[in-house]
């Protein structure tokens, strides 16, 4: 996730809320609309679902430090990103055996220090994911913390074979990023990944197998943040104390690998399909033509896609899980005041959303040089009626 201030208004409209000059959100009437394939609704303002909301259960509990991103297999192994936004020591990722982090894929990959290769060790991992081929995926945003630059050969996407606990191998992302760059997160979809830029707001098409990838849609209004990100009802503020964006961002790819869903983490919720995507020969005024507006979504820390095309999305103001059906129908599916700021989600093959509560606005870089993070930062999961789509994974 890139924090990049920028001057911005004080006083601005989203969805279902009025901000003031004091930073606090103002709750005004009314519903501002989204669509999913093509039908209308309300979404700025969620409506809850009929019945009685689900439970939270407590996965694990992490007594020092903050996870922004959680990736679990099919027989349970539960992998973790920890959020070095601060630049502190200690692993970058680990597995959760026992109910305690054990670093992976080993030590030695995740003991960087300045000075060390950053090739061959993990700087900064902001997300994780285990991709259809069963593999563990990391992106490496290759700084060392916030408002730092990327170490050379240290942005990457790395491929972890998660039985032989070895880094298959690294791809650089060298050739996709500018100085500005914050590699943020990466889904697949056939033989292409698609990452998002979330500091020179864009998109990246990679393949894989060669390593090559490309920049579209870059400063293009659907990958560019237009209002600062906030949680708890306050604009989150960088240590220079300007408000603070955040570029392309969250992504997900339909069940049926059509469309590719992403945006800022301020929406609204764009898509594009993804045969245009992966066509290097077409012009960028055509792709950007054929990208629409699928719904106004709230301060989002992560996303989710399940089987049936049903899209979760967190709200870090609210500590909500907004659910957006295919329909375009937004409900609440749980509002609890421990969801501060869940990031990166996960559904498990076992129908299971997971939620990282990663308190990331209370981290001491966005309070002024002082934490406020509450430990243990929890991880919780809530039992859904779907399972994941199974073009991202089992």
């Amino acid at each position: 996730m890139e924090w990049a201030g920028a001057d911005g208004a004080d006083s601005f409209w989203r969805a279902g809320h009025e901000w003031r000059s004091d930073n606090r959100p103002a709750r005004v009437a009314g519903w501002s609309r989204c669509s999913v394939g093509g039908r209308s609704g309300p979404c700025g303002r969620a409506r809850p679902p009929r019945g009685a909301l689900p439970a939270l259960t407590l996965a694990f509990a992490l007594p020092d430090a903050v996870t922004n991103g959680v990736a679990v297999t099919p027989e349970g192994r539960i992998f973790a990103a920890l959020a070095r936004i601060d630049g502190s020591a200690g692993p970058r990722v680990v597995e959760i055996r026992d109910s305690r982090p054990v670093p992976f894929p080993d030590e030695t990959w995740n003991a960087f220090t300045d000075g060390a290769d950053a090739a061959r060790t993990l700087v900064w991992v902001n997300s994780l994911r285990i991709g259809p081929d069963g593999d563990l995926w990391l992106v490496d945003t290759g700084s060392p913390g916030f408002g730092q630059p990327m170490r050379p050969g240290g942005c990457k996407l790395v491929q972890v074979d998660i039985a032989g606990a070895r880094v298959r191998r690294t791809i650089p992302l060298d050739g996709v990023v500018t100085g500005k760059s914050f590699i943020d997160d990466v889904r697949f979809n056939g033989g292409r990944a698609y990452l998002t830029d979330a500091g020179a707001p864009a998109l990246v098409v990679l393949d894989p197998v060669t390593g090559r990838g490309r920049r579209v849609l870059e400063g293009h209004p659907s990958v560019t943040a237009s209002r600062p990100i906030s949680a708890e009802g306050r604009i989150v503020r960088g240590p220079d104390g300007a408000p603070v964006y955040v570029h392309a961002d969250q992504l997900e790819v339909s069940p049926d690998g059509a469309a590719l869903f992403y945006q800022s983490c301020t929406g609204p919720l764009w898509r594009v399909p993804t045969r245009l995507l992966d066509d290097p020969g077409i012009a960028p005024a055509s792709l950007a033509a054929a990208v629409e507006i699928v719904a106004d979504t709230p301060p989002t820390g992560g996303t989710a896609i399940a089987a049936d095309g049903t899209l979760f999305v967190s709200d870090t103001d609210a500590q909500r899980i907004v659910r957006i059906a295919p329909d375009g129908t937004a409900s609440t599916l749980i509002q609890d005041p421990r969801l501060l700021w869940v990031d990166a989600m996960w559904i498990d093959s076992h129908n299971r959303l997971w939620l990282p509560a990663a308190q990331l606005n209370r981290l001491a870089v966005f309070q002024g040089g002082r934490s406020r993070v509450r430990f243990p930062v929890e991880v919780y999961t809530l039992q859904l009626e779907v399972g994941p789509a199974p073009n991202d994974h089992r």
